[in-house]
């Protein structure tokens, strides 16, 4: 895992200086922290961070072709480049190196822009190709699933990318202004996606697309991956996804360099380290953390699998610091991110990087086999419509308009939220509960003129338009092919990788081999979903490899204490973010009132001051001047 940048400027007879490159890069070192590297070729350049994982000696970038007329860095894993290599060998091509990255500049050579269509991995690359002088050309690419990140802006100099927005502003491209639409998007998801980055000027290049730049043109994006949105997949047996289940995690065991994975309590990460020591010669390096609360805490369930299958175990039990948001995750994470669990996973990274350099984990297992608790509920609401037809739920509707809002009462008695769904739309009813905080409520947190500024903005649109891009009469895969394109990119891999990197820790998941999720992820909604539960067809086949108590076990995942938090340690820090935010931001007395609330116990209003706190922290840690519209 490392860090890449660069620029391509539209004067024909102005040069790239790689000495403004290389203090640009050092924004990035934790991503690179081994080796640094450049390339210019007239007004190109490209640069790069090393985290030495393949060809440890030989690795380092950037790569070129025989003739030097081409030049590629690249961040991540080619996990079929061996195969790749032996074709392209045979073809005539020679290699100075071993590492995977060096096979994708003569894979363009053979195939141009498409080359990306034979990879396997997770990647950011950026290629220059100056072979034709008149024409000279950039491409930049991202793997299918947006697992590893890549920016990008434009401006009458040039063209700028980087693995991290902040190399941009090194290097003078982008405003340090917020996008004012992209504080609303904040306040009501809690973080920015979209191909739109937080700050002006600056855009997210979407997972799957590569970026083709000449000099005197505009940019041309192409999407050369997708779901499938035409139809779903038969169901599948245990037997096909154990199969494809254990080569993906074979594949992903390439490593020069100390390798281990994540273990937690939970089915997937228990899952990739059971397949790891099937198929493996080698013992299985586990990293578990636990918590001094005993309801998060989840270490016996991992000493149970790791005593099992005789891994190296390394444990620690964390008290999870709240202030590591305002050092050091308000400088990793370059974009306002507002998931409290940001902070037990940099712990958890922080370990891990103590014993391995790569680490596995099971993220993508809730995605692509629906095992978040939203899908279930999302099923039984999409039931419940289907029953009553269009009358009956508009009266269910009402009728949860009208109902009590009974947080402090019993699981069974709280049905606001479900009735007044079945009411809704199944896009809108599905974006409630992906959201933190409603439109309405956010914008009444923001200042007067801010507020109506955005009265015709609503972060709810560009969500509806991926929700209803699948063809297919199946509002499950309609949620999770939505999920695909927005939370998970954006909020749960943009999370980790911050995160791990922000320690020089390498995480792949397995799961999300593009392999695995395109047969799986379209599966019928039955074999995702039964009763109460999601994961069905995954947990199922999984009953002859893993025990019931992490089968069928309570799912925790990485809760954290925010009510605890913001009324102890982080009550000064908290109290202070809402007298400094800016005042044509927020409306400042609304912001106090929810902080009142919160402290004498009347509301939790908890989530929500995280995020007024994490956007402080991100303002003054970047330099923020200001809004933009």
């Amino acid at each position: 895992m490392c860090g890449l940048c660069g620029v391509a400027l539209a004067d024909s007879r102005a040069r790239a200086d790689e000495s403004e490159l290389e203090l640009a890069a050092r924004s990035i070192r934790h991503r690179g922290p081994d080796d640094f590297g450049a390339w210019t070729r007239g007004g190109f350049g490209i640069a790069f961070r090393r985290l030495s994982i393949i060809d440890v000696a030989g690795g380092h970038q950037p790569f070129e072709n025989e003739t030097g007329d081409i030049g590629l860095v690249g961040n991540g894993e080619i996990y079929n480049h061996v195969e790749l290599r032996r074709e392209l060998v045979a073809r005539g091509h020679r290699f100075r190196s071993n590492s995977d990255i060096e096979t994708l500049v003569h894979l363009y050579e053979e195939h141009g822009d498409a080359f990306v269509e034979r990879l396997i991995g997770m990647y950011a690359f950026a290629l220059v190709d100056v072979r034709d002088a008149r024409r000279p050309k950039l491409l930049i690419g991202r793997d299918r699933l947006g697992i590893k990140p890549l920016y990008w802006a434009e401006s009458p100099r040039g063209l700028a990318f980087g693995s991290e927005a902040k190399v941009l502003l090194a290097l003078g491209f982008g405003e340090r202004r917020l996008r004012s639409e992209k504080l609303l998007d904040y306040l009501v998801s809690g973080y920015v996606g979209g191909e739109d980055a937080a700050w002006s000027g600056v855009k997210r290049l979407p997972p799957a697309t590569t970026l083709a730049w000449t000099p005197g043109e505009a940019p041309k994006l192409r999407r050369y991956w997708d779901l499938p949105t035409d139809r779903l997949r038969g169901p599948a047996d245990a037997e096909e996804i154990l199969e494809l289940f254990d080569r993906v995690v074979r594949d992903h065991l390439i490593s020069d360099v100390p390798l281990g994975a994540f273990l937690s309590g939970g089915i997937d990460s228990n899952a990739v380290v059971d397949a790891m020591a099937r198929v493996s010669k080698e013992q299985v390096v586990a990293c578990s953390v636990g918590f001094r609360e005993k309801s998060h805490d989840e270490l016996d369930l991992a000493r149970l699998t790791a005593t099992r299958i005789g891994a190296r175990h390394h444990t620690e039990v964390l008290e999870p610091d709240p202030r590591l948001a305002i050092d050091p995750l308000a400088w990793l994470f370059d974009e306002p991110h507002a998931d409290p669990s940001n902070v037990p996973t940099f712990l958890v990274s922080k370990m891990a990087r103590e014993h391995v350099t790569v680490a596995l984990s099971g993220d993508g297992g809730d995605e692509v086999f629906a095992g978040y608790r939203r899908y279930v509920h999302d099923v039984a609401e999409n039931r419940v419509r289907a029953r009553l037809g269009a009358g009956g739920t508009k009266l269910v509707g009402a009728l949860g308009v009208r109902y009590p809002k009974l947080d402090w009462a019993p699981r069974v008695l709280r049905a606001k939220t479900f009735l007044s769904n079945v009411g809704l739309d199944p896009a809108r009813a599905y974006w409630n509960s992906v959201s933190q905080l409603d439109r309405d409520t956010a914008l009444g947190l923001l200042a007067p003129d801010l507020a109506r500024s955005l009265a015709d903005h609503d972060p709810f649109e560009a969500f509806e338009k991926i929700y209803r891009r699948p063809a297919v009469d199946d509002p499950l895969y309609r949620a999770q092919y939505a999920d695909f394109h927005t939370y998970l990119p954006d909020q749960i891999l943009a999370k980790v990788d911050r995160a791990a990197m922000g320690v020089s820790l390498e995480v792949r998941p397995p799961i999300l081999d593009h392999r695995f999720v395109e047969r799986f992820a379209p599966l019928p909604a039955r074999e995702k979903v039964r009763g109460a539960r999601g994961k069905h067809a995954f947990r199922e086949a999984l009953r002859s490899r893993l025990p019931s108590a992490i089968l069928d076990g309570r799912k925790r995942g990485f809760d954290t204490p925010l009510k605890a938090w913001i009324r102890g340690p982080l009550a000064a820090p908290v109290a202070e973010a809402l007298e400094t935010l800016p005042e044509d931001w927020f409306a400042r007395e609304k912001l106090r009132g929810l902080l009142a609330e919160h402290v004498n116990g009347a509301r939790d209003h908890g989530r929500v001051l995280w995020s007024l706190f994490v956007l402080e922290q991100w303002r003054r840690r970047h330099g923020v001047v200001g809004l933009a519209s």
